[in-house]
């Protein structure tokens, strides 16, 4: 039976690997699934950007060689991503000049390729599925405004996020610049918004079969996690 460990950008996802992606990937077959907060992210501001890629790269190899039947998996936002100097992501510079259903893969396969190049040639790429969101965990809960509106205890906003969804053509475009990223978005609409809690309530309450229904990069990641449970 396989473990997975995620490796995740901040409170947010952690909740939500345990609270909702763990209990559903135990019945693909998984013998454990757990996340860790990349680097100090408890002591970091949410929008203070993410660790440098080589530190996070050193966690994610010391995983896979200290536990030979452990999946390692990541997910983190894409726009967050360091894109210059030592730090940097591979691939996330480049993947500015791609279309958007492109950037988030062009940016998953060049992690994939550094991770496989540091294994070495006996390393099995299947151990390995990094996931980038595109933008932030909020912008899965736009994939049922009235379901995410009732999770949060403000079922009179189903119409305003419904307004903001419609804008987009998935959740997941919901863009990241300061005024419209999906967080600020809530918190003009929900002042002191409390985005480990009532995320994950939010999303408990819309439930991974919306979530993945609507939000396609989302869907392939988590159907890849699905087939290496059981396999």
């Amino acid at each position: 039976m396989t473990r997975l460990l995620i490796h995740v950008e901040g409170e947010t996802e952690e909740t939500f690997v345990n609270a909702m992606l763990g209990p559903h990937l135990y019945r693909c077959g998984y013998a454990m699934v757990s996340a860790r907060l990349i680097g100090n992210a408890r002591q970091r501001n949410r929008r203070g950007g993410i660790r440098p890629w080589p530190t996070v790269r050193r966690d994610i190899l010391n995983h896979l060689r200290e536990d030979q039947g452990c999946l390692v998996s990541t997910m983190v936002d894409y726009y967050g991503l360091p894109q210059s100097g030592s730090g940097a992501w591979p691939g996330r510079k480049t993947a500015n000049n791609l279309v958007f259903p492109e950037k988030a893969s062009a940016v998953e396969n060049a992690l994939l390729a550094d991770v496989c190049e540091q294994m070495g040639s006996a390393f099995n790429p299947n151990r390995f599925v990094p996931y980038l969101m595109m933008h932030e965990f909020e912008a899965m809960l736009f994939s049922d405004c009235e379901a995410f509106s009732r999770g949060i205890g403000r079922p009179d906003l189903a119409r305003e996020f419904q307004e903001i969804r419609d804008a987009f053509g998935s959740p997941e475009e919901i863009d990241d610049s300061p005024h419209t990223a999906p967080s600020k978005c809530v918190e003009t609409l929900v002042p002191g918004y409390q985005k480990p809690l009532l995320g994950t309530l939010a999303a408990l309450d819309i439930g991974l079969e919306t979530i993945r229904a609507t939000c396609p990069h989302f869907q392939s990641w988590l159907a890849r996690l699905e087939r290496a449970g059981r396999a």
